[in-house]
């Protein structure tokens, strides 16, 4: 295993070089940057330099007049030191930045990720045990409805429903107007509920594909030669589903499980900016409009290594559930 796991590192190193060594030359080759514009809002200035002189000026300072290879070792030669430079549009080192807004997209997630697992791998092995019954169907249905629901659209329809027509919830932000004269832990209660709607929307929207996943998995496992064996051998169906079946549907879960552990600290793009709560998805959304290049260059390659990192727990985790997947 430890060969395994060190050979696996070696190879998301090279794949980790290549991957940010592309996000790079993407970011050098964006129509607009923060350069350009602060270039243009410089030189509309009375008496200052012309755009072409603060373009020049600002490239220099920002170290983007020279070429993609040798601005990407530069880049690369500080980043393994851990050190990702100012934020363009922050005004301040990225790394504050990112410590200042990952903490609410991992609450998000971690509660979304709960909730997932609570009701899908239930609803998923019911619905599997139970097959074309209403219980069947009513699973298929919910989980085809939050595949098919694009985010933005729900989160609209909860807003409308709950903020405008009923009030219950602010239409955005993270925290309420009288945020500041409340006690510590009223604050965090009030933090928690401008949570409400984020976590429901992606809860909705993800919950459906593992419904799916589970059920697809636990339909194959229960018409498998050992667990008809199992039953004609007079084994209780309780034990026959939660010993024998539930143990080999875990199996290809742990692929898509695996893979979603990154995620807690990703971030949820579209229902951040949409709700405005200030997380690694709002601040990378608004860098990117604004053209903020060492914040996205950190923001792509975090996510790279989220990834990499993501397959590889899932690998090791085959050789946990299944004794039988061993690593040579």
């Amino acid at each position: 295993m430890k060969k395994f796991i060190l050979k696996r590192l070696l190879i998301s190193v090279v794949l980790l070089f290549f991957v940010s060594l592309i996000i790079y030359a993407i970011m050098r080759c964006m129509p607009m940057s923060y350069v350009e514009t602060q270039a243009m809002a410089l030189a509309t200035r009375p008496g200052a330099k012309s755009y072409e002189e603060w373009v020049k000026q600002l490239n220099a300072q920002y170290g983007l007049d020279v070429g993609v290879i040798q601005g990407y070792f530069i880049w690369a030669s500080k980043a393994v030191r851990m050190q990702f430079g100012d934020s363009w549009y922050w005004n301040q080192p990225v790394l504050t930045k990112f410590q200042n807004v990952i903490w609410y997209s991992f609450f998000l997630g971690l509660v979304t990720f709960i909730i997932e697992i609570i009701i899908a791998i239930p609803a998923g092995i019911s619905a599997a045990r139970k097959q074309y019954s209403l219980t069947d169907y009513s699973v298929t249905v919910i989980a085809l409805l939050g595949i098919s629901l694009p985010s933005f659209f729900f989160a609209t329809i909860l807003k409308y429903v709950f903020s405008v027509k009923l009030g219950w919830f602010d239409l955005y932000g993270i925290v309420g107007r009288m945020h500041e004269s409340m006690t510590p832990m009223q604050q965090l209660g009030d933090i928690i509920w401008h949570m409400v709607l984020p976590v429901v929307t992606i809860s909705v929207v993800s919950i459906g594909g593992l419904m799916r996943y589970t059920r697809t998995n636990m339909l194959e496992v229960l018409n498998s030669d050992y667990i008809r064996t199992a039953r004609a051998k007079g084994v209780s169906e309780r034990k026959v589903v939660n010993h024998h079946a539930f143990r080999n549907t875990l199996i290809p879960i742990v692929t898509l499980l695996g893979g979603s552990l990154p995620g807690l600290f990703s971030g949820a793009m579209i229902t951040e900016t949409l709700f405005q709560i200030p997380g690694i998805g709002y601040t990378s959304d608004v860098s990117i409009m604004q053209g903020d290049i060492p914040f996205v260059m950190f923001y792509m390659v975090f996510l790279a290594v989220l990834t990499l990192l993501g397959n590889l727990i899932a690998d090791i985790l085959y050789a946990v559930v299944d004794p039988r997947v061993r690593v040579s």
